[in-house]
């Protein structure tokens, strides 16, 4: 079992505060904490929300997502120096920038992207200017310097040094227009997971995460709508079809075994979308399970 720490993101200044916040209290008070074996390690708290978008960079809250990216990045930079391994509970897809901005600091890193969408749009083409609709671009230098070029270290993340597994979004983005993913960066959309098999498909993408060329490691990325929008219907941009539980617990379970994984993050689940719980509850038992027995 590897010494977790949990850190609270609970940001939506990259999306809106429609419930995502409170994912943290839902997954803690389901008893994650305590099925991980984890510590505390604090709660990062937004500054305020500002449903104004900006328009210089054509985002929401640019400003606040830097700045909350920084003390993000110190929060788990933190937790590595402790040898501790970091999982972060969202808050929006943003908090994903400063996640990695933390590994950036140090070295090479690599990012398995689990999501149901690829997050690649740029301003002008997302419609509501939500960098949770951005953040896989931000990411890998594309978009306004503002959060593409945080602490002047971008690309956060090399195109070749990033997987997107599971996505099913491509015929809705093209038709918003969003710009095509790079060729280097490594795609397995939902069809060929399938077409692979879940443990194929996981052991694939880590291996190209930990190849000759790979940095130090990888960050895994969980947008909980790369589920089944059947098993996981609590999220605010919903669409047919995903992983299965079992799909999914076989790809974490994959990823983290070995050494190749550093952290992790959870992002977008809204549970007043689950006013009774069970998906909570359900989502706590996958995340533990994925985490037993790996070393």
């Amino acid at each position: 079992m590897r010494d977790v720490a949990i850190i609270e993101a609970p940001s939506v200044l990259g999306l809106r505060p429609t419930g995502v916040e409170e994912l943290p209290e839902a997954l803690l008070g389901h008893g994650l904490a305590e099925g991980l074996g984890a510590v505390r390690a604090g709660r990062v708290e937004p500054p305020a929300y500002d449903p104004e978008r900006d328009p210089d960079s054509g985002v929401l809250n640019p400003d606040g997502i830097a700045a909350y990216s920084v003390a993000l990045a110190d929060a788990v930079s933190a937790v590595l120096d402790d040898s501790r391994f970091p999982v972060v509970l969202g808050g929006d897809c943003s908090v994903l920038l400063g996640n990695l901005l933390a590994l950036r600091r140090r070295e090479r890193h690599g990012l398995l992207f689990l999501d149901g969408h690829t997050d690649f749009y740029q301003p002008s083409a997302e419609p509501a200017g939500e960098a949770a609709s951005m953040e896989l671009a931000l990411a890998t230098g594309r978009g306004p310097r503002v959060l593409a070029d945080l602490e002047g270290r971008g690309p956060l993340v090399r195109d070749e040094d990033v997987v997107a597994l599971g996505f099913r979004d491509a015929e809705e983005s093209m038709a918003y227009g969003m710009q095509p993913l790079p060729s280097a960066l490594h795609a397995m959309e939902l069809d060929t997971v399938r077409a692979l098999g879940a443990a194929e498909a996981a052991r694939r993408a880590v291996g190209l995460l930990t190849g000759d060329s790979a940095g130090a490691g990888y960050w895994i990325h969980l947008d909980v709508d790369v589920l089944d929008d059947a098993a996981m219907p609590a999220v605010d941009y919903r669409q047919p079809g995903g992983l299965s539980w079992r799909e999914l617990e076989t790809v974490l379970r994959t990823a983290l075994s070995g050494g190749g994984a550093v952290g992790l993050d959870i992002a977008i689940f809204n549970p007043r979308l689950d006013p009774e719980g069970s998906i909570a509850e359900r989502l706590t038992e996958c995340l533990v399970r994925s985490f037993d027995g790996q070393g």
